[in-house]
């Protein structure tokens, strides 16, 4: 079997790995939801947090921890096939065991303790107003903005250590870049992703003086300088097209659009359900299968938006490379070093993929650099 067509085979296989893997997962957790709720385990658990006298939002609180942890008990093979398995299993992991589970529990926590303020924010808006879906709305905007401004600086150097380029060469010449395509950045960091997997990626991360472009070591190792270079301009062509504040208005209206949602479902479930309001905590289980439908029904919209962008993105590094044809083969060694599916059914792609197939992208290329020459 040719070398390029086994390659393929595996990456499929990889990937009908994934998502049969990812699909259990929610499967489950729509099961776990529903079978909380049908059985009255919230109910049982809000009634017994009531007879403490705690305030509603420590009920809120221990609640959700309590309903998180056992789902999270319960899908931790789940995790730990997805995560570390079958990443190893196809050589894209090398990571021990200790340092993926240090890291895991670390993003755990992190979400976990978002999720809990945002859980006492949306609840505690919910008692107070009827207007509570747009408030919370617009602060779950401001705190998706505030995520991306601090995310270099606060969130990046728990799971990498960022050290400044090495090479000066490199370095300018990519700074050079930056200016031409009029993107100002604080500088050029590397993260040593190559203690972890042989996947390589560049980003330009963090908003306004928290800017910088960061590259993993395995880019930088295994990339021409050209490779490289071309590689940065699509990434920095998402900030000359304000993509991450067009991201962000996208991420918040799809927020809004569930929380609206979710006013109406939560209302007409609680008297359904003989809960005690809408904001219950009883009724968390119905708010998660309510966030769970409405993600299913967004996915392919925010992802259809996703590919649109990586398009333009595609475009502005052909035009703006000193070496356009290094993009073309940056396009290729990617897909190869990060197992991508080159050719994934269009159906999957149109519903779960964020950028275009490797294929569609080389294609598309191809075709550029031929008006090009």
């Amino acid at each position: 079997m040719p070398l390029a067509v086994a390659t393929e085979e595996r990456a499929r296989t990889y990937h009908r790995w994934q998502f049969a893997l990812s699909l259990g997962g929610f499967v489950l957790a729509a099961l776990y939801l529903g079978a909380v709720l049908a059985t009255g385990a919230a109910v049982a658990l809000r009634n017994r947090l009531a007879t403490l006298g705690a305030p509603w939002w420590l009920e809120l609180l221990v609640c959700l921890i309590a309903l998180s942890s056992a789902y999270r008990l319960m899908t931790l093979p789940l995790s730990w096939l997805s995560g570390f398995w079958l990443p190893r299993r196809f050589g894209l992991l090398h990571q021990a065991f200790l340092r993926w589970l240090w890291d895991a529990a670390k993003a755990a926590l992190i979400g976990g303790a978002l999720g809990l303020l945002g859980a006492v924010l949306v609840y505690g808006l919910m008692r107070q107003t009827p207007w509570w879906w747009l408030c919370a709305g617009l602060v779950f905007f401001a705190g998706y903005a505030l995520l991306a401004l601090v995310a270099p600086v606060w969130l990046a150097p728990l799971f990498y250590r960022l050290t400044p380029l090495g090479d000066k060469d490199l370095s300018d010449r990519l700074l050079a870049l930056a200016r031409r395509a009029g993107v100002p950045v604080l500088g050029v960091w590397i993260a040593d992703q190559s203690r972890k997997s042989r996947t390589a990626n560049a980003a330009v991360t963090g908003l306004g003086r928290t800017r910088r472009i960061l590259l993993f070591d395995t880019l930088v190792a295994k990339f021409t300088p050209n490779e490289t270079e071309a590689v940065l301009a699509h990434e920095l062509a998402h900030h000359v097209h304000a993509d991450i504040w067009r991201g962000l208005a996208v991420q918040g209206a799809l927020t809004l659009a569930t929380f609206w949602i979710a006013d109406k479902a939560l209302r007409a479930g609680s008297r359904a359900l003989h809960l005690g309001a809408p904001w219950d905590p009883a009724g968390l289980p119905l708010f998660g299968l309510i966030v769970m439908a409405m993600t299913v029904v967004a996915l392919p919209l925010a992802n259809g938006w996703s590919r649109h962008v990586e398009r333009a993105a595609d475009d502005f590094a052909l035009r703006t490379a000193s070496d356009p044809a290094a993009f073309l083969t940056a396009l290729e060694r990617l897909g190869e070093l990060n197992l991508a599916e080159r050719e994934p059914h269009p159906l999957k792609e149109f519903f779960l993929y964020s950028h275009p197939s490797i294929a569609r992208r080389v294609a598309r290329a191809r075709a550029r650099l031929g008006q090009v020459d």
